[in-house]
């Protein structure tokens, strides 16, 4: 089965890395940890991820180029063991560690991030820029 992508329309130029970038977020089927998008304004998105059970310090938060990705590592000591065992009757809380990448649209910064009440709430935030057009002289050969 082949799947078309906008991306192929001979009008747009060089957006091979966009179309790629498309297909490895598509191929991402993990819903953990969950996660919301909120648009508070046409340039101020906020991204937050439920992270109940993590401490800032067993997080980890980095922007690669247009990918944003959100580590979670178990904090040593806290797993059953011999001398500390728990039983669970019923283990609906995951807290395992993850890995969870978003795309970071052009032209958007990473405004800082904010941990409260078991959420991570992530600002993203695009630079209002100057809409100048640019006429480009046409030469005559």
């Amino acid at each position: 089965m082949s799947r078309f992508i906008v991306f192929d329309s001979p009008f747009l130029l060089g957006f091979d890395e966009t179309r790629s970038l498309i297909e490895r977020v598509s191929r991402a089927s993990d819903n953990y940890p969950p996660y919301n998008v909120e648009a508070l304004s046409v340039n101020h998105l906020r991204l937050t991820v439920a992270v109940a059970g993590f401490t800032p310090d067993t997080l980890r938060l980095s922007l690669q180029g247009p990918q944003l990705t959100l580590q979670a590592f178990k904090e040593p000591g806290k797993e059953p063991t011999e001398t500390n065992p728990r039983e669970f009757i019923h283990r609906g809380i995951a807290q395992r560690g993850f890995t969870r990448s978003f795309v970071v649209g052009e032209g958007f910064e990473v405004e800082g991030a904010v941990m409260e009440y078991g959420l991570l709430h992530i600002d993203l935030k695009r630079p209002q820029a100057p809409e100048d057009v640019r006429i480009i002289p046409i030469k005559a050969r």
